[in-house]
């Protein structure tokens, strides 16, 4: 029995609409908590996850891509934001929100990218209010960013839309990936991305469905969260996504966020 396990947040539903009747009799599937869940690949107590692609960049060397779905936008995304009460040229500290690495390393490479800052870094802890903390600017995502507080910002930025302006590529926020071992077999490998293609094809025909049943839990509009999925996310890896991964690897490694990738991390660091 092989041992799946992805991300337990809304942007993750159309990804795994069947996908536990699917691997039934020789998968399993856990939702947890994105650190968790790179923890546990790294580990090797999960085969193949649904990993953010900055902890795939820190293992990369170990690590397979193994389906071409995914989370990503060829636009605004929405559901990642950055706040900020001053000009952003002027931002000398960030609160980042500790729900996400990869978008608290998207908002630094752009920053750095586009208006060469290098900012003091905060944690914006889950739970925790923008009013209560003491920095120029806020890195939300999720139902945060999604629903943003009340408060005098200068500039906001949506990321999504940010990045693929500026780069004239997709962003990558999560795909599926796996240790290189499970991939040995060519009858295994394909049978896991048969499965996890399928699964994402049929919650792409389900966003009505799955719209209707999350949408209330999330303070959401039915008719804004299948905007959500149709509009805003887009769950296919295909060149422009891979080459707008790749871009991100290079950018985050420059400003050190991840290690070169010839000396990345083994499975157990």
């Amino acid at each position: 029995m092989l041992r799946f396990g992805a991300v337990s947040y809304l942007n993750t539903k159309p990804l795994v609409e069947t996908l536990d009747e699917r691997l039934m009799n020789w998968g399993t599937l856990r939702l947890d908590l994105p650190s968790r869940l790179a923890s546990d690949l790294a580990n090797g107590e999960l085969d193949v996850a649904l990993i953010p692609s900055v902890e795939y960049f820190r293992n990369q060397a170990d690590y397979e891509i193994v389906s071409n779905a995914a989370i990503a936008c060829r636009g605004p995304v929405w559901s990642v934001r950055l706040l900020s009460r001053v000009p952003i040229p002027e931002i000398q500290t960030v609160a980042l929100d500790e729900g996400s690495r990869t978008s608290a390393a998207m908002a630094q490479v752009l920053l750095s990218e586009m208006h060469s800052l290098r900012p003091k870094t905060v944690p914006f802890p889950i739970g925790s209010e923008a009013a209560d903390l003491d920095a120029d600017a806020v890195l939300m995502i999720g139902d945060r960013a999604m629903h943003p507080p009340h408060g005098t910002y200068q500039e906001i930025w949506d990321l999504g839309d940010r990045w693929c302006r500026w780069t004239e590529l997709p962003f990558v926020f999560a795909m599926w990936v796996a240790r290189r071992e499970v991939t040995e077999d060519p009858k295994q490998l394909e049978r896991i991305n048969e499965t996890l293609n399928a699964s994402r094809d049929d919650g792409v025909q389900r966003f009505e469905s799955i719209a209707i049943r999350e949408a209330a839990s999330q303070g959401l509009t039915n008719e804004d969260l299948h905007r959500y999925f149709a509009e805003n996310l887009h769950f296919y890896m295909g060149p422009g996504e891979r080459s707008g991964l790749a871009l991100f690897r290079k950018k985050a490694e420059a400003i050190g966020l991840v290690p070169p990738l010839s000396v990345a991390p083994g499975p157990n660091a």
